[in-house]
């Protein structure tokens, strides 16, 4: 049995990940409500991106959308057995390029006006608390800035822990 006050029995910023998690939710409801089951919210982005510049490689959508290649990747994968993307072999081997499917390129004013309905709606729930999320965000990470978070997980390691290999 742990004891009572013990960190295990803890999930600090898990009422942050549900808040965002309900909010992602939502919009995917939208989305099957127009009768677009296979719009995954992880999709918009990388929709849109495609959607205004045309053709990119895996890597360079993954740079534009500031995530990792594998994560783009699994993603471009996912879209593309939705029928929304296409890929063909790049200038080389190991490139893929990434294009919009005819059906996605049909689902694109949804997708921009989605995502500007998002963005209005998070910044106007932003104003509602008396400290904007957004604002102790910036906070946090200048705070980070200051001191990283690994230096603080060494810190509040149990030193027989700390001190092994």
């Amino acid at each position: 049995m742990s004891a009572p006050d013990d960190l295990l029995d803890s999930s600090y910023y898990r009422p942050l990940f549900q808040l965002l998690a309900g909010m992602d939710r939502d919009i995917a409801e939208l989305y099957t409500e127009r009768g677009h089951r296979s719009v995954s919210t992880r999709f918009v982005g990388p929709l849109v991106e495609l959607s205004r510049t045309g053709p990119m490689s895996v890597r360079e959508l993954a740079a534009a959308r500031e995530v990792t290649h594998s994560a783009m990747s699994q993603t471009v994968a996912a879209m593309s057995r939705a029928g929304l993307v296409t890929t063909e072999p790049g200038e080389d081997a190991r490139r893929r390029m990434v294009s919009l499917a005819p059906a996605a390129a049909e689902l694109v004013p949804l997708l921009q006006a989605e995502w500007r309905a998002t963005e209005g709606a998070v910044r106007e729930l932003d104003r509602e608390p008396p400290h904007g999320l957004m604002a102790v965000v910036d906070q946090v990470r200048a705070a980070l800035e200051r001191r990283s978070f690994r230096e603080r997980l060494r810190d509040h390691l149990d030193p027989a822990v700390r001190e092994s290999g």
